[in-house]
C-alpha cells in the first residue's frame, strides 16, 4: 500500500447496494465514493431514504455491498470488526436495565473476554471521559436520556477505536442536550484521535462535528458534493457566532435541495 493511500482512513469505492425482496429491488446506493484521511470527521445528510445508514452499516460490517468495496485503514469492515477497530454508536443508547453504568459501559470488553480487571480500568476511564464520574452504580433508569447516550459512548471507547461510526447518536434528545453533548463530543475526538463517520438530519450538528459534510442524493445514494468545514480542531460553541457557520448552512441547505447557492464564503472573500 503506498502512503497516500495509507493516510485514508475509510474509504469507499463504487459501492452499490440491492435490497431485494421476492421479485421487488430496492437500490440503495449507487456509485458511492468517499475518502476520510486518519483522524478526520466527516458527516453525512441527506433525506430520509437516501442510504446514510446504509452506507454507515456497510462500513460496520452489518451489511454487505451488491458491489464496491469498503476499506477502514486498508482493510475490509469484516478485518476491522474482527481487530475490534471501530466502534458504532446508534440513536438508541441499549443498555441492560439490570447491570449498572459500569457493567454497562464494561459489556463490549466482556463479550471480547477481556479480563476483569481490563475492562473495569478501562470502563473507569471512559466514563470519566464522558462526564459520567459519580454515576458508575447507577442504573440507566435512573439517568437522563442524554446521560444514557454518554454512556454507550463510554462503552464504545472502552474498545479504544480507531473509527466512531455514528448514526444518529443524538437524534433523540432535546437541542440544548443535543448541543453540550456535541462539544462533549468533539473533546473526546481531539483526546482519541479517532476518525468520525456520522450520519445525521442535522445541518449543524454536520458543521459542529465535521471536517467534510458529504451531501447524499435521494435514493439511489450517491455523494453528490463534499462541502469542507474550515474550523479546523479546536472547537467552541462561540463557532455558531462565526459568519462562516450561517454560510456554511446556507451552502449545505441549497446543495440538499439541488439549487445553487450564490453566496460566497467569508473565507473565499479572504482569499480572493
Amino acid at each position: 500500500m503506498s502512503a497516500g493511500q495509507d493516510d485514508f482512513g475509510l474509504k469507499a469505492d463504487r459501492l452499490g447496494m440491492v435490497y431485494r425482496r421476492g421479485a421487488q429491488e430496492t437500490v440503495a446506493l449507487e456509485d458511492c465514493n468517499l475518502a476520510i484521511r486518519r483522524g478526520g470527521w466527516m458527516s453525512l445528510i441527506g433525506a430520509s431514504g437516501c442510504g446514510k445508514s446504509t452506507l454507515l452499516r456497510i462500513f460496520a460490517d452489518i451489511v454487505k455491498p451488491t458491489h464496491g468495496e469498503a476499506l477502514l485503514h486498508g482493510v475490509s469492515p469484516a478485518e476491522a470488526r474482527a481487530n475490534r477497530t471501530f466502534a458504532l454508536v446508534s440513536q438508541q443508547s441499549t443498555m441492560l436495565p439490570w447491570r449498572t453504568i459500569i457493567d454497562n459501559v464494561a459489556l463490549g470488553l466482556e463479550v471480547a473476554r477481556a479480563p476483569v480487571s481490563e475492562r473495569r480500568k478501562a470502563a473507569q476511564e471512559a466514563i470519566d471521559l464522558v462526564g459520567l464520574a459519580g454515576f458508575e452504580r447507577a442504573y440507566p433508569s435512573e439517568l437522563s436520556g442524554g446521560m444514557r447516550q454518554r454512556a454507550a459512548i463510554a462503552r464504545a471507547l472502552t474498545l479504544r477505536p480507531q473509527f466512531l461510526l455514528m448514526d444518529e447518536p443524538f437524534g433523540a434528545l432535546d437541542e440544548i442536550t443535543r448541543e453540550k453533548l456535541n462539544f462533549e463530543l468533539l473533546q473526546i475526538l481531539k483526546e482519541t484521535s479517532a476518525t468520525l463517520l456520522l450520519v445525521t438530519h442535522s445541518i449543524s450538528e454536520a458543521i459542529i462535528l465535521s471536517d467534510k459534510v458529504a451531501v447524499m442524493t435521494p435514493r439511489p445514494g450517491r455523494i453528490s458534493r463534499i462541502v469542507d468545514i474550515d474550523f479546523g480542531h479546536e472547537r467552541t460553541a462561540e463557532m455558531r457566532d462565526d459568519p462562516r457557520f450561517t454560510a456554511y448552512e446556507s451552502d449545505l441547505r441549497h446543495a440538499l435541495h439541488g439549487t445553487p447557492d450564490t453566496r460566497v464564503l467569508p473565507s473565499q472573500r479572504l482569499s480572493a
